[in-house]
């Protein structure tokens, strides 16, 4: 269980890379796919071209931990728990905070990605000693 909980932590923290080049306009996700234009915490204060590179620091800033992470509880490394929960912390934010206030298209805006975050942060935090990590 330990090892499949890190490599999920691990390709969680990966996914977050996609968004890196999603917002740095590497490559598009999918056709129309406008991500992180139109944050309602960004756009206007701060314009599309800075909150798209505030969005990428962000998803690396979320995708390293992760990676690390997940690395650390499949090696049962005690600095686990606060690395994890700190990268499930900022993927929260970033997706909340890059989110575009609309009720259409949560999928796009990162939605899936905070209710994962919220069982990441409610496992890690609930049960960080009876996770046997």
């Amino acid at each position: 269980m330990r090892v499949i909980v890190g490599v999920l932590l691990v390709l969680h923290g990966l996914v977050h890379l996609f968004y890196f080049a999603q917002s740095r306009r590497i490559f598009e996700l999918r056709p129309d796919f406008v991500w992180p234009d139109g944050s309602w915490a960004f756009a206007r204060s701060l314009g599309q071209a800075t909150t798209r590179s505030l969005a990428a620091m962000l998803c690396v800033a979320a995708a390293v931990p992760f990676v690390f992470g997940g690395a650390a509880v499949i090696l049962r490394e005690s600095w686990s728990v606060p690395v994890v929960v700190i990268a499930a912390a900022v993927s929260a934010a970033l997706y909340l905070l890059m989110w575009n206030g609309r009720p259409r298209r949560l999928m796009d805006q990162g939605w899936l990605g905070i209710g994962i975050d919220i069982v990441v942060l409610v496992a890690f935090l609930a049960t960080p000693g009876k996770l046997g990590f």
